[in-house]
């Protein structure tokens, strides 16, 4: 989708000094799969025929609601790294020749719809913030990205690497603190992720791996941030208000990653979803306080969420107890792109932007303040009070 339908409105009045999302654009690999045909395809790409991992795959694809993904990993690939589709093999080399650069491509297109949706010139860029969980290199894919796109050696970067699905929030609340720190700066806040990371084949030692197959899915996302706006130059989309972070003590494990001979390893506890409905109320109630909102009125409020997977929403909404529609963004990105990990939020802004339009060709308003939320390891809370600017 792109930026430009929504970048005509007019908009609400900025607050003076408060970072705003400026523009948003995204990016893919190639390769669309279709989830009715991703068991299959997995199975005899890596040579399994184990019959009851199949089967538990299958349920798998069903229950997450993910229709379609894409996805690095090709034929291709595999025929020139056949070894990825072997266990208990040394990897790692081969997987991060693949990732670094398929990363940087995806980042850089990314950020160039973005920077055509924004309008201005590539060097009123200032800052750029990068976000993987999916590469290693030094120097780090911030420089790869910047000399791709043609920034100028004085862009200031800065580097977030393994933060996970927190790591697009994160990335914005670093980019807000950047904004309004440094007077007429322009942030490029780019995120990109692939899964060949991890990509491994299905083991009876490794039942957790399959609900990353099932879930995850791979791309690249990019936002400009900055404070205030030009008049008639850009649009501000969404203002930045209030940032916080947390990370909830003895949870460490529950989120577990690991780069190995192998590539990366995770495991999620089962139990994710509860402890993150546990404890949301809470961190939102922080937020909320900001602009005075009380007694838990959760549905006056927009809902951008990382869609984890379709048990965290349905924890989330039922904790909150939201309107169905309020989930409705973060449903659709899960269902059309599976869970990209830092990238998501991107989609979930945009799809977010389009259900507004609709609602108001339709007579209706949409809520201005809203929340930004993102949980990784850490477990760590990610979350950002914005207003809605878009009339």
């Amino acid at each position: 989708m792109g930026d430009e339908g929504i970048m005509r409105g007019v908009t609400k009045q900025v607050n003076p000094g408060k970072a705003s999302i400026l523009a948003l654009g995204k990016a893919f690999p190639h390769q669309l799969v279709m989830q009715e045909y991703l068991v299959d395809g997995y199975f005899r790409d890596t040579n399994c025929d184990n019959l009851e991992l199949k089967q538990k795959l299958s349920r798998l694809c069903k229950t997450t609601t993910v229709k379609t993904r894409y996805v690095v990993m090709s034929e291709e690939i595999l025929r020139k790294y056949p070894e990825l589709a072997l266990e208990g093999l040394p990897t790692v080399k081969q997987r991060l020749e693949i990732c670094n650069k398929a990363v940087t491509q995806m980042a850089i297109e990314a950020s160039q719809v973005c920077i055509k949706n924004w309008g201005r010139s590539l060097s009123d860029i200032t800052h750029l913030v990068y976000v993987s969980s999916s590469e290693a290199r030094l120097p780090g894919g911030d420089l790869y990205l910047a000399r791709g796109l043609g920034l100028s050696p004085a862009t200031q970067r800065v580097l977030l690497y393994f933060v996970g699905c927190s790591g697009g929030v994160a990335g914005l609340r670093v980019a807000k603190d950047i904004a309004e720190n440094n007077p007429g700066s322009r942030v490029l806040l780019a995120t990109s992720e692939t899964t060949i990371i991890g990509f491994k084949p299905p083991s009876a030692d490794r039942p957790y791996d399959l609900v990353g197959v099932a879930l995850f899915g791979d791309g690249a996302g990019a936002m400009i941030i900055g404070s205030d706006p030009i008049e008639g130059t850009e649009k501000p989309l969404f203002e930045l208000n209030t940032a916080i972070q947390e990370f909830l003590p003895d949870t460490e494990k529950k989120i577990d990653g690991r780069l190995t001979e192998e590539g990366i390893s995770f495991k999620l506890a089962r139990e994710l979803p509860q402890i993150i409905e546990d404890n949301v109320e809470d961190f939102c109630d922080k937020l909320m306080s900001v602009a005075g909102f009380q007694n838990k009125e959760y549905n006056k409020l927009f809902w951008a969420v990382h869609p984890g997977g379709p048990a965290i929403l349905n924890r989330i909404e039922k904790r909150l107890d939201l309107l169905p529609e309020k989930l409705n963004a973060s449903r659709k990105a899960l269902m059309d792109y599976g869970n990209a990990s830092s990238n998501t939020i991107v989609y979930v802004l945009e799809y977010m932007l389009e259900e507004a339009i609709k609602i108001r060709k339709d007579g209706g308003d949409d809520p201005e303040w809203g929340m930004l939320l993102a949980f990784g390891p850490g477990i760590t809370f990610e979350g950002i009070l914005a207003r809605n600017l878009c009339n």
